[in-house]
């Protein structure tokens, strides 16, 4: 066993990484938070529409 230190990626590799990284951490990942976020508030709002609202049964 060697005491070599692990290869250098090539810069197109990382230049790859970080761009993936970027189009997902600013890209993929909010465009999804904000479905999920509306998705839940939709399925929220039809339960109230059938269901009617939470609280206390009226009189």
């Amino acid at each position: 066993m060697t005491d070599r230190p692990p290869p250098r990626a090539p810069k197109s590799s990382r230049r790859r990484e970080l761009l993936t990284f970027f189009i997902l951490a600013f890209g993929i990942w909010p465009i999804l938070a904000v479905g999920i976020v509306g998705g839940y508030g939709f399925l929220v709002w039809g339960f109230q529409i059938i269901f009617g609202p939470p609280g206390p049964p009226s009189h």
